[in-house]
């Protein structure tokens, strides 16, 4: 095997084997404590520009199945794990985790104490690394380079993984609403809980003009995941600002992120983030507690936000942080946690219906 190397922007090295591609793979280093779920992370877009560390030992042990990706390549700046599984056990499994992120050029480090590589960020924070597997390359010339590296902090990469054109995805059981959704990242999933709904989409680019889904007739908007500081994102924030009150809206992780945003909240950096399958999360409503997936590194504060206009609904019963609000007064929904997913006891699949009932509402009162 090839020696690897996982350097930290603090000077934090730790030393392994190469699986995957021997590529140089620079980005922010964050932890997700899912068990499984490798392949989904991997191809989630709002992990652009992260180096992702698993913290459950043995991953790839079900090795790759082409349907379950959130997107149609790895998205991920490369892969930390302890021990990446040769052979994996499952029938429709077409390669391994390491043929499928050395084909797509995705670099990745096993045989590292991934338990205090986690501590350290859940210390220090989330920060900067590089995947090396160059000899050529010094300990000194690779802290150069995670260093000069940006920052997520003021980062806007929702352009870098926005579709190009817009689409269609059409209802297995036939269209009941029209729904347009805002693609910042968007996961597959997403899109086939929706159409599972009766809902028929059309996915827009992120930068499409508001005016263009006002006169497309659609029922409703959902905003969609993503990476990045979503503070950098002005311009999905205007559009927002020139639907809210038009038309219904749902907003999704970063989706949530952008409409605080639109409605005159601040978000902030979290130290290390949200990411894994556990995350408990209450219903201030109902009083229920949802087990949740989540990703995102930043969060809205809640004191910014009106009470006069806006309702929060979840809250993170970890540290307390706002993972969903209402409007009081307009058609408007969000939440920060991935609905989709849902990998707890109690689903979270019933987010899907109450958007759909918030469209039905808001079209009685027209």
């Amino acid at each position: 095997m090839t020696s690897a190397r996982l350097l930290l922007e603090d000077g934090t090295l730790y030393e392994g084997e190469s699986f995957g591609s021997t590529a140089t793979g620079i980005g922010e280093v964050v932890f997700n404590t899912s068990l499984t779920g490798y392949q989904e992370i991997a191809t989630d877009p709002s992990y652009r520009f992260q180096i992702v560390v698993m913290t459950y030992p043995h991953i790839g042990n079900y090795g790759i199945e082409e349907p379950v990706g959130q997107s149609s390549t790895p998205q991920v700046s490369g892969f930390v794990v302890r021990e990446a599984c040769t052979e994996p056990s499952y029938e429709r499994s077409t390669m391994t985790i390491g043929n499928y992120f050395d084909a797509a050029g995705v670099p990745g480090i096993e045989g590292i104490d991934t338990r205090a590589l986690t501590r350290r960020i859940r210390n220090q924070g989330a920060m900067r690394g590089i995947i090396s597997s160059d000899p050529a390359q010094s300990d000194e010339q690779l802290l150069a380079s995670v260093r000069s590296a940006p920052s997520m902090a003021g980062l806007d990469l929702v352009d870098r993984v926005s579709t190009e054109r817009s689409y269609g995805v059409d209802s297995p059981i036939g269209p009941r609403k029209r729904v347009a959704v805002y693609d910042y990242g968007v996961k597959r999933d997403i899109l086939r809980r929706l159409a599972d709904q009766g809902c028929e989409l059309t996915v827009f680019p992120a930068r499409t003009d508001p005016h263009e889904i006002l006169a497309g007739g659609f029922d409703g908007v959902v905003l969609s995941n993503g990476p990045g500081d979503p503070e950098p994102v002005t311009y999905a924030q205007e559009n927002i600002r020139k639907l809210i009150g038009r038309i219904p809206l749902f907003g999704i992780c970063l989706g949530h992120q952008l409409l605080g945003l639109a409605l005159g909240g601040q978000t902030y950096k979290l130290k290390f983030g949200h990411r894994g399958g556990n995350h408990p999360v209450k219903d201030l409503r109902s009083g229920r507690v949802e087990i949740t997936a989540q990703n995102h590194g930043f969060s809205v504060d809640p004191d910014s936000l009106s009470a006069t206009d806006v309702e929060l609904t979840h809250i993170n019963l970890n540290d307390n942080t706002l993972e969903g609000f209402r409007h009081r007064s307009e058609p408007v929904m969000a939440v920060q946690y991935h609905p989709e997913a849902a990998p707890g006891p109690h689903d979270s699949f019933h987010l899907f219906h109450d958007f759909l009932k918030l469209v039905d509402e808001w079209q009685g009162k027209k």
